[in-house]
């Protein structure tokens, strides 16, 4: 699935040819590339789905890994290496080239093979490919390809978020909600436990009694949603940069804002908070900490 030839021209002409002085290629120039790594990465993951002999292990953080988490990172890592050879990259499966962790001045590529692998280990088929590109530590380029549910999502800073399922003849810009009261609001959490650990017990039990609709939609798919307007927040506890990095710049570009739960900017908090930008600061108030955690 490769976005359309009318949607190709817009990005090409809305793009600058340089980022902050960083780099020569176009964004778009990027995101093509992104795009073709997660084509790459489909033709992996979905070969591994339902497979019989997939192989599936613990992580020492007691989370899955399957084999096809690593194959996927290493033909996603191979596609940019060929016509990035300079750039840092970082992974979750095989971790950063560079000998500092974080983030990196400069261009640092953030993958997330497959984001859902648990689901992908038991067949349920809401798990996706994160590939973003940060610049000075700020992705501005994010694609989400999730073949199983046959949809990819992709955005870049400057040239808008797009949506695309196979068959459609073009892609559909993605445009976050007008929803401004939390009354109104369909909420998603993903994991409850994530936020009883973080110490946001009573938070999270203010938020779900405010809004209309709280759901537990899980990983990518909920903040998707958000870029696409069926839900109006997103938000989670106790994440990795991998897994938000290329959610921010479509979120953003879809018109929403994406933020930590105590409201800082960026992946590197290890939480995350998605809305269409007007509720986004009421939702702040209501999820921070509980005042015993």
């Amino acid at each position: 699935m490769q976005p359309n030839t009318a949607t190709t021209r817009a990005i090409n002409t809305r793009s600058s040819a340089t980022l902050d002085g960083v780099t020569t290629f176009t964004i778009a120039d990027d995101l093509a590339l992104a795009l073709a790594a997660a084509a790459n990465a489909d033709l992996v993951s979905l070969d591994r789905f339902k497979a019989l002999d997939l192989v599936v292990s613990t992580k020492p953080d007691n989370t899955p890994v399957t084999d096809a988490d690593q194959a996927v990172e290493r033909i996603i890592r191979k596609t940019i290496e060929a016509s990035r050879p300079t750039d840092h990259i970082f992974g979750e499966e095989m971790g950063s080239s560079s000998s500092e962790p974080g983030p990196q001045s400069g261009r640092q590529w953030i993958i997330d093979p497959i984001d859902g692998t648990a689901g992908f280990s038991r067949g349920i088929p809401i798990w996706g490919t994160l590939i973003a590109l940060a610049i000075d530590g700020k992705p501005v380029v994010g694609v989400v390809s999730a073949p199983a549910l046959g949809q990819r999502w992709w955005g870049g800073k400057g040239v808008g978020a797009w949506t695309q399922r196979p068959g459609d003849k073009e892609a559909t810009a993605l445009a976050v909600s007008n929803v401004q009261n939390l009354s109104d609001a369909t909420f998603s959490y993903n994991s409850m436990v994530g936020w009883l650990d973080d110490g946001r017990a009573q938070a999270l039990k203010s938020l779900v009694q405010s809004v209309w609709r709280a759901r537990a939609i899980g990983d990518f798919w909920a903040y998707m949603l958000v870029a696409e307007g069926a839900l109006d927040i997103a938000g989670e506890a106790d994440l990795q940069p991998y897994d938000m990095a290329a959610l921010v710049p479509i979120v953003e570009e879809a018109g929403g804002r994406f933020s930590s739960l105590d409201g800082e900017e960026g992946i590197w908090d290890g939480t995350a908070l998605a809305t269409n930008s007007f509720l986004h600061d009421e939702v702040l108030t209501r999820v921070a900490k509980d005042s015993s955690a």
